[in-house]
């Protein structure tokens, strides 16, 4: 990002901050989520032992949490091949407008050279 979008030198540095928070608090919400799945799923074993409820717990939870930390990775990846894609079919149209405006500014410029050479000649 750059500077003058977050008002100077120290806006890239707190825009990072907000990200990790930002992350911080979402891997937070995620964790929850996942060990209040896996409390409800021991809920349904009634015969589990507390430790064996615990260790389900704790294997559900690293499981969830890899799952939804590969998601999220597997996301911010396909967003960068989208931005990339159409950050190249922007310049691409950009390029194939500035021709289409060359082109056509000299075929502008041709028929005025025309109309005034003709002008010329049907004077003398």
């Amino acid at each position: 990002m750059s500077h003058e979008a977050h008002g100077g030198p120290h806006g890239d540095r707190d825009s990072v901050l907000a990200d990790e928070v930002e992350g911080y608090l979402l891997a937070h919400v995620h964790h929850d989520q996942a060990r209040r799945e896996a409390e409800s799923l021991c809920a349904r074993m009634p015969w589990l032992t507390g430790a064996q409820a615990e260790d389900l717990t704790r294997h559900y939870v690293h499981v969830r949490i890899g799952l939804s930390r590969q998601m999220l990775l597997d996301v911010a990846e396909r967003a960068g091949r989208l931005r990339q894609e159409y950050e190249e079919r922007y310049a691409d149209l950009r390029r194939d407008l500035l021709k289409r405006h060359a082109a056509c500014a000299c075929a502008v410029l041709a028929c005025a050279g025309g109309v005034s050479t003709l002008a010329c000649l049907l004077a003398r």
